[in-house]
């Protein structure tokens, strides 16, 4: 597969950076007796699951400081040593959350970011990093300070690109207008927390990366799991116990009646298009407004054959409308109020989320009003 081929697209519209539709995530990515979250992939299987990505066009790994408090990243950097043309790969990590006991163990103050991006480097065992993410808001560092740093970490070579993960629409555009006030470099990516159960990006994210140029990358597709399939009404697997319990379980997953529905129709899509659940979403996915570029993780081989399918589903725009149908997120205000009044001159950002809603209005009242 060339550079030249159309498999490849731009990271977002701001951003000369070509990337593979999908990106490899590390998550799974450990060391047996040092686990990160959800695997312990060492780096021999790392480096099996890196060629495989690799002769499918994949040029694209995602990972983090955070990942197993560093191990994640060092086995990428053992995984790259193993395999032929380790350099055709851009590699993503981000900074920002608590890693550490100390006051100055997390945030996006310049002391912090710096001494992470350089940790980062060497157990990555690079000269540089592609593309790096601020993994999270910090509401108490002067945002000046934390864009001046990577301004600076740009300019100088230590990072190509960067982006920001996990932040609202108000502070993406806070961000973007504080670069523009001073000349600084801006950030080119969002990661989000999407899929066709969690749908809340639609709300603000999606349009404030629509409206500014910014490519939005969705994290966990799979809703950490909880769209395989696995887990339908009256029967839940027996482990990993997600919706059994563990932190933030209620938080994931705040309608569960509407999880299932999801399930159900990712199935029937599914099962006409002779796909798997995980193929079905990816295709969803690429195929939303704004989305360039979708991370999956793998914790086996098999796993991550299954996620590779993807690119043989053609969904039609029957199947696409029945799950933009059972996830749509509810009508919050000002949404609903645009779609129901305001809908005959929608810019791209806004049309996003309010034809969408227009589909609700026309349930509710029996057509726009």
């Amino acid at each position: 597969m060339t550079a030249s081929e159309p498999f490849y697209r731009p990271l977002s519209p701001t951003c000369g950076l070509r990337v593979s539709p999908l990106a490899l995530g590390t998550l799974t990515f450990g060391r047996g007796e040092e686990l990160t979250h959800m695997g312990d992939l060492d780096a021999d299987g790392a480096a099996r699951q890196l060629s495989r990505a690799r002769d499918a066009g994949i040029n694209l790994i995602d990972t983090a400081n955070l990942y197993g408090a560093g191990v994640a990243e060092e086995v990428v950097g053992e995984a790259l040593q193993r395999i032929e043309s380790p350099e055709n790969f851009l590699v993503t990590t981000k900074g920002r959350l608590v890693i550490g006991d100390g006051p100055n163990d997390g945030g996006a103050s310049r002391w912090h970011l710096r001494r992470e991006v350089h940790r980062s480097l060497k157990r990555l065992r690079r000269d540089h990093i592609d593309l790096y993410y601020l993994h999270h808001w910090d509401g108490e560092t002067p945002l000046e300070e934390t864009l001046e740093t990577m301004d600076s970490l740009v300019r100088e070579g230590t990072i190509r690109y960067y982006g920001v993960s996990n932040y609202t629409g108000w502070q993406l555009q806070k961000a973007l207008r504080v670069c523009e006030a001073n000349g600084l470099v801006k950030p080119v990516s969002q990661q989000v927390h999407y899929s066709p159960y969690a749908r809340e990006a639609e709300y603000e994210l999606i349009p404030s990366g629509l409206d500014a140029g910014i490519g939005s990358q969705p994290w966990s597709p799979l809703s950490m799991g909880l769209l395989t399939g696995k887990y339908r009404r009256g029967q839940e697997p027996e482990s990993p116990a997600r919706m059994k319990d563990g932190p933030g379980v209620e938080v994931r997953v705040g309608d569960r009646e509407k999880l299932y529905s999801v399930v159900d129709v990712l199935e029937a899509v599914a099962g006409r298009r002779g796909a798997t659940i995980p193929q079905v979403i990816l295709a969803w996915l690429l195929g939303r407004p704004g989305v360039h570029n979708v991370a999956v993780a793998a914790r086996t081989m098999n796993q991550l054959e299954d996620l590779l399918g993807y690119s043989s589903v053609e969904l039609t725009e029957q199947d696409t409308r029945e799950i933009d149908d059972v996830g749509r997120p509810g009508l919050a205000y000002p949404f609903w109020h645009q779609a129901d009044m305001a809908s005959e001159r929608l810019d791209q950002a806004s049309a996003s989320i309010v034809e969408s809603q227009q589909r609700s209005i026309a349930e509710l009242f029996g057509g726009p009003r």
